[in-house]
């Protein structure tokens, strides 16, 4: 792997990673980011308040109904749940947020980074563990690459 921006880093070395949003559809980003995540020998949480069973394991309504420490949390859900999520991390001593984004708004919330400022929590705005986990997909070292250029994620 090349050198990662030092908050990717951080966040990559997380034992145990929570990623709120992952769907019953299989191909939704959420669900991609788990799997990535997961076959990097990574503990993966699912967290969706509408599914007992994702990806084929147990999933969760919130990060307090996670019964082991979680390290960080990637958010792939709609922005206005974010702030809530940044809350919850807060509650429970999670230090690591990551909103996801590709192109548009993604999942990032200007409340919700202003919170994890506000709480001490360190957050990535944009962009995907995709875009850094070795080895990258042309899709996403194409993404990294425009959206680096943009300013839009961590280079």
């Amino acid at each position: 792997m090349s050198k990662l921006p030092t908050q990717i880093e951080a966040f990559l070395g997380c034992k145990t990673i929570a990623v709120a949003g992952v769907s019953r559809d299989t191909n939704q980003p959420a669900n991609l980011i788990y799997r990535k995540l997961k076959s990097r020998g990574h503990r993966v949480v699912a967290v969706n308040p509408h599914a007992s069973q994702l990806e084929g394991d147990v999933c969760y309504p919130n990060l307090r109904a996670v019964p082991e420490a979680v390290e960080a949390v990637m958010i792939v859900t709609s922005p206005e749940v974010a702030v809530h999520i940044v809350r919850e991390c807060a509650e429970l001593g999670i230090g690591h947020v990551w909103f996801h984004r590709s192109f548009g708004q993604g999942s990032v919330s200007e409340e919700a980074v202003r919170e994890c400022e506000r709480l001490g929590i360190s957050c990535i705005e944009g962009g995907c563990p995709m875009m850094y986990c070795d080895p990258v997909d042309f899709g996403h070292r194409c993404m990294k690459w425009i959206l680096g250029v943009q300013k839009r994620v961590p280079v």
